[in-house]
């Protein structure tokens, strides 16, 4: 099946802005993934810090750290 010339153009701008927006999704993609991850980063060394100052805690009062004992379990 042949296709006009008219008909051809706009099938290739179709693919040049298709492909131009393909890649700006995947730019901004790629720049939502890394704050994602560097929030997750940020949770994760304040979810270590407390447990630090919780296990210390325990320490102190000579009590049973039951976080580790409740990690170790939803380890298995």
């Amino acid at each position: 099946m042949a296709i006009s010339k008219e008909s051809m153009q706009f099938y290739q701008q179709t693919l040049e802005v298709t492909r131009k927006q393909i890649g700006e999704l995947n730019t901004q993609i790629e720049e939502e993934l890394a704050r994602v991850k560097e929030r997750l980063a940020e949770l994760q060394a304040s979810k270590n810090a407390a447990k630090q100052i919780y296990d210390g805690t325990c320490r102190i009062l000579g009590i049973e750290n039951d976080l580790e004992k409740e990690e170790e379990q939803s380890a298995e």
